[in-house]
């Protein structure tokens, strides 16, 4: 028999004065109480109990052995009572990934709210636009722009990630306020250089607006093309030309003046952000908690 249920068995027959108490207490049947009493003294050698058929009465050794089990019982209890706690509360490291200007922008600031919750939380975030396998690159969560082949990952949709297109008000001072889409190819405009096999590639040459009237595409050029959000915004804000950049990037600068937006009825599509991880790691205390933590702040 399991020597700590003898034991917790013994502790209910003391506790109670009978094995009939007992098996009530431990719902089994006080030939099951017995059986455990019989196990522990024959595994002892030594009487525990002087039994009658009125009443019970603890030897000089089952007196001594009782205070005995009942330490044993709370470190056993202590113990399970730290395990648990060990697997709620986060702890070791959890390795992040997210596009770059989202995680620049908007992880990055909302990291330290996170980081002063679970203060035995180590975060390690990688930064990239490229795509990283979770499981080959032993990341535990990914923030994922754009659409993306159904995979055995669990994917929880975020906020649409949006974007707008503005230019410096001395480029506008300069050059005038464009009112339309087919107004841009009289203008610089300056793109992003996005990577081969991006869904997004093609708005390097062509912008797709939607406006009153719908989806419209217009052929854009400038004087640079560049792989940098963090680029293409220093370059309008220094009057290069007009931009189309993410919300999280320019939300300060339009507040304050120091970018305007262009053509507000048309405005560019909007991109699905997901937060993926697998799902046989949700359990693990640390990911759950990121998970509950994003959802929050970005959930759809």
């Amino acid at each position: 028999m399991d020597l700590f249920q003898s034991m917790s068995v013994y502790v209910k027959v003391v506790e109670a004065g009978s094995m009939t108490k007992a098996a009530l207490q431990c719902e089994m049947s006080t030939t099951m109480v017995g059986n455990h009493l019989r196990a522990l003294e024959q595994r002892l050698g030594v009487q525990l109990l002087q039994r009658t058929t009125r009443r019970q009465r603890l030897t000089e050794f089952g007196s001594v052995y009782y205070q005995r089990c009942l330490e044993v019982l709370g470190l056993v209890a202590d113990s399970e009572r730290l395990a648990e706690q060990t697997m709620d509360e986060p702890r070791g490291i959890l390795r992040v990934t997210a596009p770059l200007t989202f995680g620049v922008e908007c992880l990055i600031p909302a990291l330290s709210e996170f980081s002063k919750q679970h203060s035995k939380l180590k975060l390690d975030v990688v930064l990239t636009n490229r795509r990283p396998d979770l499981l080959e690159n032993g990341l535990d969560v990914a923030f994922r722009l754009g659409n993306f082949e159904q995979s055995n990952l669990i994917a929880r949709r975020l906020i649409d990630y949006t974007l707008t297109v503005c230019a410096s008000p001395e480029y506008i001072s300069n050059r005038g306020m464009p009112q339309t889409p087919e107004d841009l190819q009289q203008h610089d405009c300056l793109s992003f250089a996005y990577s081969a096999g991006d869904d997004w590639q093609s708005v390097e040459k062509e912008w797709r607006l939607c406006g009153p009237d719908g989806e419209v595409m217009v052929a854009v050029s400038g004087p640079m093309l560049i792989n940098s959000s963090a680029g293409l915004h220093h370059a309008a804000r220094a009057g290069m030309g007009i931009v189309m950049l993410p919300d999280a990037l320019l939300e300060q600068d339009l507040r304050e003046g120091k970018l305007v937006a262009v053509m507000p009825d048309y405005q560019p599509p909007s991109r699905p952000l997901h937060l993926l991880y697998a799902q046989d790691r949700y359990r693990l205390p640390k990911l759950r908690r990121f998970v509950d933590f994003a959802m929050q702040k970005w959930g759809a």
